[in-house]
């Protein structure tokens, strides 16, 4: 039977099958590069935020800037479980803003190194996209928008220029490219 190939116009990705160890690879280190890009912007929307910014709020139905990042760190947690071959779920409550800050690079880092490794994923890099990582992107923007709403707004950003590494998933990220 013929492996399934790749639907492209590159003769490279034609040769290459679905469920090959070098699909697989190139799944993983494009996740791992999305994972760097959101701790890219992730850093650069918590940084230098005023103390008043973590519990800042929109309106009574809406979560504060400690509370998304709390869930943030929850969301990669969560993917580190799924990538193990388990679905556990916490609800942390928010630590001090900095604490939280910490945290969820943390669960990041540990996310990105599984990822990184040999270890084989109990769910495919697709799964983990649409669910864990898909959602802390989507609350980096919330937070982002929160910033600017609470009048101490990120500076924009040509973000195709940024340096982004896989692998760097830090708060300590390269300087802005070109900011506007």
């Amino acid at each position: 039977m013929k492996a399934q190939t790749h639907e492209a116009n590159d003769d490279r990705a034609k040769n290459v099958p679905v469920n090959s160890v070098e699909a697989q690879n190139a799944q993983r280190q494009l996740l791992r590069h999305t994972l760097a890009t959101m701790a890219y912007r992730a850093a650069k929307s918590l940084r230098d935020a005023p103390d008043s910014f973590a519990d800042f709020s929109s309106g009574d139905k809406g979560r504060t800037p400690v509370q998304i990042l709390a869930h943030m760190g929850d969301l990669f947690d969560w993917a580190l479980c799924i990538a193990k071959g388990a679905q556990a779920w916490h609800d942390s409550t928010p630590l001090p803003w900095n604490q939280e800050v910490e945290r969820f690079f943390t669960a990041m880092k540990a996310f990105d190194d599984i990822l990184a490794s040999d270890a084989p994923l109990a769910a495919s890099p697709e799964k983990l996209f649409q669910g864990p990582v898909a959602d802390a992107l989507n609350h980096t923007g919330q937070i982002n928008m929160l910033r600017r709403m609470a009048g101490c707004p990120v500076r924009f950003e040509n973000y195709y220029r940024a340096e982004i590494t896989a692998g760097r998933v830090g708060a300590d990220q390269a300087k802005p490219g070109r900011e506007f």
